[in-house]
């Protein structure tokens, strides 16, 4: 006896190829990610519509436009759930091939489910391409931790600033990441530093940061070749933010002086890295492994006579400058000497000493006089 197969009728056409054209040019999405989404879409739509829990495989047919429409079931001998199962004797009516245990697909064509298909996927459609492009945002930053960006500022809103990165991301500068009476004027374009990118239910959360250590070393590396081509290393980086900061380094070529290669003729280097970060005034020193000589060079610009250990106390140094190097070895409001010491991880105290002169009488008949 010969087996019949059951011709179905078309699937109902929907021709959405424009509309995905479109979709993918406007919103840079992947053809494929639409096609997908859209798909998964109709699915949903189905099983609202026929009120069943089956398993429904919706395909989109690129050439014509249309849909695809498949139930699949399993095969079975005894059928408990007809949303999901098919006897074999009818299964052998859609396909001749079909065996116990097996699947088989039936196409179907509901009178009005174009209308419904259309309505229903609209909404969830526009869901989905949310999420991809939140996916796509976050994607995309996530690698950037750490990173070097540019951002143009859009919106202060409060104590935070909003700063938009391209024409469909912004990030956010909170007022603990900003530099100190800094201006972060509208349409003001900045450097910033990657600091953290979080993924939430609205859209990824991108943290900013004009304070970072990090963002220094970022506009070194990019205004120095030397550090690019990692010749030049920077050890240690310590920042006042906006106002002065003090980085060690050290060279893997003899022939190359660290500091004259980040500063660069004229200074102009370091004058660029300066202008980027409101003038901030940038110390570049030697690393060197003789903590005593270390701390002299961070104590820099400061010309310092000596500096001693203080025996009986661990990691901690006195520094001796002549009364005329006094205040710039400590700086404004303790700044220089506290940079220092964060730099080279040294409790560092400073004392002057008188500078070399004749002896006097005085000098000479010191006991005499105080008797």
């Amino acid at each position: 006896m010969k087996r019949a197969i059951i011709d179905t009728p078309a699937a109902p056409r929907l021709d959405i190829n424009r509309f995905i054209e479109t979709l993918a040019e406007e919103r840079g999405l992947d053809v494929d990610v639409i096609i997908t989404t859209l798909e998964a879409a109709l699915s949903s739509a189905y099983k609202k519509y026929q009120a069943g829990n089956q398993n429904i495989e919706i395909k989109i047919d690129r050439d014509s436009g249309g849909i695809i429409i498949n139930e699949i079931r399993n095969v079975v001998e005894n059928v408990e759930n007809p949303d999901t199962e098919i006897t074999l004797k009818d299964a052998l009516m859609y396909d001749i091939n079909s065996d116990l245990g097996g699947t088989v697909k039936i196409r179907r064509n509901p009178a009005d489910f174009g209308r419904i298909a259309a309505q229903t996927a609209r909404q969830v459609i526009a869901q989905r391409l949310r999420d991809e492009e939140r996916k796509i945002v976050y994607n995309e930053f996530a690698d950037k931790v750490g990173e070097l960006v540019t951002g143009t500022i859009y919106k202060n809103e409060g104590d935070q600033t909003i700063v938009q990165l391209n024409d469909k991301t912004d990030a956010i500068l909170t007022r603990k990441e900003k530099i100190p009476n800094e201006r972060y004027n509208l349409g003001s374009i900045m450097k910033f530093y990657v600091l953290d990118v979080k993924q939430t239910a609205r859209s990824p959360k991108i943290m900013l940061s004009r304070t970072h250590p990090g963002l220094l070393r970022k506009l070194m590396e990019v205004e120095v070749p030397e550090i690019q081509q990692g010749i030049i290393e920077i050890k240690s980086i310590v920042r006042d933010a906006g106002a002065r900061a003090k980085v060690s380094l050290i060279t893997l070529d003899p022939n190359v002086d660290p500091v004259g290669a980040c500063v660069g003729n004229g200074g102009t280097r370091i004058k660029a890295i300066s202008s980027a970060l409101k003038g901030e005034k940038i110390d570049v020193i030697v690393f060197t492994e003789d903590p005593l000589n270390y701390i002299r060079a961070a104590l820099s610009p400061a010309q310092i006579a000596k500096v001693e250990p203080v025996l009986d106390t661990e990691r901690s140094a006195i520094a001796y400058v002549y009364q005329d190097q006094l205040s710039l070895a400590i700086g404004k409001l303790g700044q220089n000497v506290r940079l220092a010491a964060k730099l080279t991880g040294w409790k560092i105290d400073i004392k002057t000493i008188e500078p070399d002169r004749m002896p006097t009488l005085k000098d000479i008949f010191h006991d005499v006089f105080n008797e």
